[in-house]
C-alpha cells in the first residue's frame, strides 16, 4: 500500500508531543531500533522505500514477527521518506508504533532492598536522556524516574539516541521530589549527585536505591534535593588541577552507576 498524504501529514505531526499523546502513537528509525521495540509496542505502520524492501524484504516481514499486511506495510518514495524522517540521513525505513494506554501503568515503583534506580530531574536534551537510557540498560537498571519536566522519552531524538534500550527500561514520570520523599520515608537511600559531595569513590555505597541526576544547567533542584539522604560527586583527576566545571549529565549518570556496580561485584 502506498504512503498517502494523509498518513505522510501524520507521522510528519508525531515529532510534537502533543500530537503523541494525541494520537497515542510515536515514530523510530533504524533497523535496530526496530528490532527492539517491535516485540514490545504494537506496530501501526512500517513505512519503507521500494529499495530498502528490494534490499531488505525479508527482513521486514521478520522484524515484525508475522507477515505484514497491506495496511501495516506502506510504501515511500524517497523524497517522502526525508521529509518524515527526523534523521539527517534516513535508513530507508521506520515504524509507527502505539503508545502504551498507560505509561505508568497507574503505579510507582516499590525498590527492593538490592534494586538500583535512577531519577532524572528536569533532563532538557533528548541526546542526554537517550545516553542515560542506554546506560540504565547496560548496567541492568530496570525502572528511571523523570520528572514531568523532563524531556518525553518518545520523542524520536531521544529513541534514536537510546538504540532500542526503551525495551527494556520503563521511564515513569511523575512528582519526583514526592516519590522519592516516599522511598526515603520507607528506607530507600536516596543518592543525589553535587558538586560538593562526598568523593563517590570513597564514599559508602548500598547496593541498592536511588541515584538522582539533575538538570543540565541547573543541577538537582532544592524541591527534589530535600529528599536526597546522601550526597556524592565525581572527583577530577588530580584533585587540584583546573578542569572543566562540571560532566555531561549522561557521562556523569554512566561513571556514578558503573561505581555502585563495581561495588556489588566486589562483594
Amino acid at each position: 500500500m502506498r504512503l498517502t498524504a494523509s498518513q505522510r501529514k501524520l507521522i510528519s505531526s508525531l515529532g510534537s508531543a502533543r500530537k503523541r499523546r494525541q494520537e497515542g502513537l510515536f515514530v523510530a528509525e533504524g533497523i535496530r531500533s526496530l528490532r527492539e521495540l517491535l516485540p514490545v509496542f504494537p506496530l501501526r505502520y512500517l513505512v519503507a522505500t521500494s529499495g530498502w524492501l528490494e534490499e531488505n524484504g525479508p527482513l521486514a516481514d521478520s522484524l515484525a514477527g508475522h507477515p505484514l499486511s497491506d495496511g501495516e506495510l506502506l510504501i515511500a518514495r524517497n523524497d517522502e521518506l526525508e521529509r518524515i524522517s527526523s534523521m539527517s540521513a534516513p535508513q530507508g525505513v521506520l515504524g509507527v508504533f502505539e503508545l502504551p494506554e498507560d505509561e505508568n501503568n497507574g503505579e510507582l515503583p516499590a525498590p527492593g532492598g538490592d534494586e538500583l534506580l535512577l531519577a532524572l530531574d528536569r533532563i532538557q536534551d533528548p541526546g542526554n536522556l537517550g545516553t542515560i537510557l542506554r546506560v540504565a540498560d547496560w548496567f541492568g537498571i530496570h525502572t528511571v524516574l523523570a520528572s514531568r519536566d523532563t524531556v518525553d522519552v518518545f520523542n524520536p531524538k531521544v529513541l534514536q539516541s537510546t538504540m532500542g534500550a526503551l525495551a527494556r527500561v520503563k521511564v515513569v514520570y511523575c512528582d519526583l521530589a514526592a516519590t522519592l520523599g516516599g522511598l526515603a520515608g520507607k528506607g530507600t537511600a536516596v543518592y543525589g549527585t553535587f558538586l560538593d559531595g562526598d568523593d563517590i569513590y570513597r564514599a559508602r555505597l548500598g547496593r541498592g536505591g536511588v541515584i538522582v541526576m539533575g538538570n543540565e544547567g541547573n543541577g538537582i533542584s532544592p524541591e527534589v534535593e530535600s529528599a536526597v539522604s546522601c550526597r556524592i560527586r565525581i572527583p577530577s583527576f588530580p584533585p587540584d588541577a583546573p578542569t572543566v566545571e562540571s560532566l555531561n549529565v549522561g557521562t556523569a549518570a554512566a561513571v556514578t552507576v558503573a561505581e555502585f556496580r563495581r561495588r556489588v561485584n566486589l562483594v
